[in-house]
């Protein structure tokens, strides 16, 4: 367990943050599908892109993924195309996620996947096919972007290609594009017209390739220069133009006072003293979830009361999201609570829930946060240790995707001491 703390409330500073695990592990499965491969520079230090580099190399026959979920549904498609047979495996959590929307359009494609163990969820078992039984799959599009990625990274070496059709409403846009934009990174060309995304047969050219730092990983920075009185802060290795929806963090928090200022490095975030902050922060997460869990956290600092959409897939993340960070908030005195579709005028599939209160550490003492095996809640609450001391039980777990991130804490004058 780790006790953070901080001796103020100014924050000035400046940190390098490690590469996109986004973009690295689309990365990496595309190297995979290029012929002679390439270099990939800033290659991020996250424990699933390390697993997922090391999987891609393995000729073992069964292969733990872990508890990574982007490195799980990634190589099921992967590992339809590779020779011979592999059990693709995770943890007890993985376990419980379903993997079934994808390996039923797989199979459709001609896959040969078999369940091992329970229908519809991991372990896999996974032989080559040819994939050629069709090249036009319908699949919904309210799923997790991750099996339509593992799809489109797919397509260009299917025999006709892929036409994939995305039905009902689509979550999470910009990791479908970012997943577009580093394939036509390596050439090869898509077309999306409404619901319908086309990829025709072609072959991933190699290049060389540079990973744009993690804007989720950003937002943790963001999150404290909001509970902040004053920040100034440099954070190197973010671009302005970015493929990542999780760059809209700059824009959100211009809602607390914070400026964003692009620079050759990266970027330059300030708030000035005094800076107002305001009574509602409402916002639909459908295209950025993962920030979801530091904007709670900030205005349960702030006292700001908070009315949030489209956080549907963050049921089914390491934990429940949601019901974690209701349980941890709560214990401050904050209430995260859904609000009844006829109270919100929700429509068919919408839920929203509001946020109240403002964090109360009077009769906390010290308190002490779980983390549930998730990267994103140790990550999302620690900046409150800016305004209270705070305890995070099992605080490694940020290795999933941000391994120094207590190091760059540190960089900052919070003390993080183990307990």
């Amino acid at each position: 367990m780790y006790e953070l703390s901080h001796p103020g409330t100014r924050l000035k500073g400046h940190i390098e943050l490690t590469g996109s695990k986004s973009i690295a592990n689309r990365a990496l499965i595309i190297r995979a599908l290029t012929e002679g491969g390439f270099p990939i520079h800033r290659l991020a230090a996250a424990d699933d892109t390390v697993r997922l580099e090391r999987l891609l190399a393995s000729e073992e026959e069964v292969l733990d993924a872990g508890p990574a979920g982007t490195t799980f549904r990634f190589l099921t498609g992967f590992l339809s195309r590779r020779p011979g047979h592999q059990v693709l495996t995770g943890s007890q959590r993985m376990k419980e996620r379903p993997i079934g929307i994808l390996v039923d359009a797989l199979r459709e494609l001609g896959a040969d996947i078999e369940y091992t163990e329970n229908e519809g969820y991991p372990p896999l078992r996974i032989g080559h096919s040819a994939l050629d039984r069709t090249s036009a799959l319908t699949i919904a599009a309210d799923t997790s972007s991750q099996y339509i990625s593992s799809l489109l990274m797919l397509a260009p070496t299917l025999p006709k290609g892929l036409r994939l059709s995305l039905e009902g409403n689509i979550v999470s846009v910009p990791y479908i594009k970012m997943t577009l934009s580093l394939m036509a990174n390596f050439g090869v060309t898509s077309s999306w017209e409404g619901q319908t995304i086309v990829v025709g047969p072609q072959a991933y050219r190699p290049k060389a390739f540079t990973v744009e730092a993690d804007w989720s990983a950003a937002s943790y920075f963001y999150g404290i220069a909001a509970l902040a009185s004053e920040a100034d802060l440099q954070i190197d290795g973010l671009f302005a133009e970015s493929v990542q929806g999780d760059s809209v963090v700059a824009e959100l928090y211009e809602r607390f006072g914070i400026t964003t200022t692009f620079n050759d490095a990266g970027l330059r975030i300030t708030k000035p003293a005094g800076a107002a902050v305001p009574p509602l922060f409402e916002q639909d997460f459908v295209e950025c979830p993962d920030i979801a869990q530091t904007l709670m956290a900030t205005c349960a600092g702030l006292g700001v009361h908070g009315l949030y959409s489209g956080l549907q897939t963050l049921f089914i993340k390491e934990t429940d999201r949601v019901k974690a960070m209701q349980t941890e908030l709560g214990k401050l005195g904050i209430g995260l609570y859904k609000i009844p579709a006829h109270m919100s005028g929700a429509t068919e599939g919408q839920q929203y829930f509001g946020q109240e209160g403002k964090v109360d550490f009077s009769n906390a003492g010290i308190p002490t946060f779980a983390t549930y095996h998730d990267h994103r809640m140790a990550m999302a609450l620690a900046p409150l240790a800016l305004l209270h001391p705070i305890r995070i039980e099992d605080p490694e777990v940020v290795g999933k995707s941000y391994p120094d991130f207590y190091v760059d804490f540190g960089k900052l004058e919070f003390v993080v001491d183990e307990v």
